[in-house]
């Protein structure tokens, strides 16, 4: 989305950002939110904070050049007591509490836990422009966010990431190269990424259809 930064693009009247921290806060299973962003955006969603209520947000802070770098200064800012945290890509506005709170039961259960879902498309691989093969969905699924771990855990993990430079697009990704056990749990098709300007749009009829009108 050139040109603007999608968290602050409204979503049926609210800036995405705040549809996103929201959720958090109706959470019974959150007791603290800390937000990781770029160096300029920290005032502004201070600013949102504020006007939609997000008491539950402590901290805003500066992330790191890579999405682990940044998650693991925020997992570093929380205060010795936490033994759980919850990993959520801001460009979710469309997460529900209910979704926030069965990934959170699941991970006290197993340490970590992740919502995923089936995939709808037939799936190929591709070698430049040419399709040369079909690959077996049966076994694949699309990982969505929150992701939730004990704290020990994907601390240890992040950090052996930093240090051996991986190079990871997820954070259950850490825990999987150490061989540890992540828990699937069943995610929701509508918790969609704000990626590209169509999303606005599809988000905001998703939206429309919970009967959400502002």
């Amino acid at each position: 989305m050139r040109g603007t930064d999608k968290l602050f693009v409204p979503l049926l009247g609210l800036p995405v950002i705040a549809r996103t921290l929201s959720a958090f806060q109706a959470c019974g299973y959150i007791d603290e939110i800390v937000v990781v962003t770029s160096g300029d955006l920290i005032l502004p969603i201070s600013d949102v904070c504020k006007e939609y209520g997000i008491t539950k947000a402590t901290q805003i802070l500066l992330g790191g050049e890579t999405r682990t770098r940044s998650v693991y200064n925020g997992l570093m800012s929380l205060p010795a007591k936490a033994e759980f945290a919850a990993v959520h890509d801001g460009a979710r506005p469309l997460i529900t509490p209910e979704l926030i709170s069965d990934t959170v039961k699941h991970a006290y259960k197993d340490g970590a836990a992740a919502p995923v879902v089936e995939l709808r498309d037939t799936v190929k691989r591709v070698n430049g422009e040419v399709i040369t093969a079909t690959v077996d969905r049966g076994s694949l699924a699309a990982v969505q966010t929150p992701q939730v771990f004990q704290l020990g855990l994907i601390k240890g993990a992040l950090t052996k990431a930093l240090s051996e430079n991986w190079v990871l697009t997820d954070d259950t990704a850490a825990l999987e190269r150490l061989g540890m056990r992540i828990r699937s749990v069943p995610g929701r098709h509508d918790n969609i990424k704000i990626t590209v300007p169509e999303d606005i749009f599809i988000a905001e009829a998703l939206l429309s259809a919970r009967g959400i009108i502002n």
